[in-house]
């Protein structure tokens, strides 16, 4: 499966996914659904996920001509990013990612789905910035943050929108490991084909009970959560 923002590829039993717009790969509704037939063929065909992004960019976050279009554009694009990563974070196979940039906002959310997450060394930023850009952070962004960061950082990491460097990232828990740049794809690669053999069917009931309280939590509190979704100009004045 190939497209213009996420591209499939197959390397033994690792479906790799690549994010490549050409340019910050933007959380776009385009690429959301790409990205989630991607997870879709992968569960099919494969028996592990290792998801990239283009070399100094993993994500910059969600498409902010969409999020400052009006408030109705704001929430249909923050709901189906719910959906994306509710769909990420439950998928039944092993999940690594190649943190090959800069991760913030939507892209810092993805790291925090994802199961093993291996990032590039260098002065890139990773975390939550939507405080910093007037933007609260939703429900299921906050829970994901509290269920997968160090107690010791979650405040200065939502609350505060701190963003992190790689090596701190790692102690913060948006990363498990960090290498060189020009490592970290073959690195992750190395760890999704170390995962794929494991049983499907005990990690997927596993993962199930490990994360379906959380994603029910995320689904009870999603219709009522995206009717206050305002875009960064409106959300400073709330």
């Amino acid at each position: 499966m190939s497209s213009s923002r996420v591209h499939y590829e197959k390397t033994g039993a690792v479906a790799v996914l690549r994010l490549d717009d050409g340019k910050a790969n933007a959380v776009s509704h385009e690429l959301i659904d790409e990205f989630c037939a991607a997870l879709d063929k992968a569960e099919a065909e494969e028996s592990a996920v290792l998801i990239a992004g283009r070399p100094g960019r993993f994500s910059a976050g969600v498409d902010l001509s969409k999020m400052t279009a009006s408030r109705d554009s704001a929430r249909a694009l923050v709901t189906a990013g719910c959906e994306m990563l509710v769909r990420l974070y439950m998928h039944p196979l092993p999940v690594v990612v190649a943190c090959t940039g800069h991760a913030l906002a939507a892209g810092a959310l993805i790291l925090l789905a994802a199961d093993r997450r291996i990032g590039a060394a260098g002065e890139f930023k990773i975390g939550l910035n939507e405080v910093a850009i007037g933007l609260r952070l939703p429900i299921f962004a906050v829970e994901l943050a509290r269920e997968r960061l160090s107690k010791r950082h979650f405040t200065s990491a939502t609350v505060l929108g701190r963003v992190y460097n790689p090596v701190e990232a790692v102690d913060v828990g948006y990363l498990d490991a960090f290498v060189e740049p020009e490592r970290v794809i073959e690195t992750a690669l190395a760890e999704a084909e170390a995962l794929a053999p494991l049983p499907r069917g005990a990690l997927a009931q596993t993962k199930a009970l490990a994360r379906s309280a959380l994603v029910d939590h995320i689904r009870a509190t999603l219709a009522e959560d995206m009717s206050r979704v305002a875009p960064p100009t409106q959300a400073r004045k709330v």
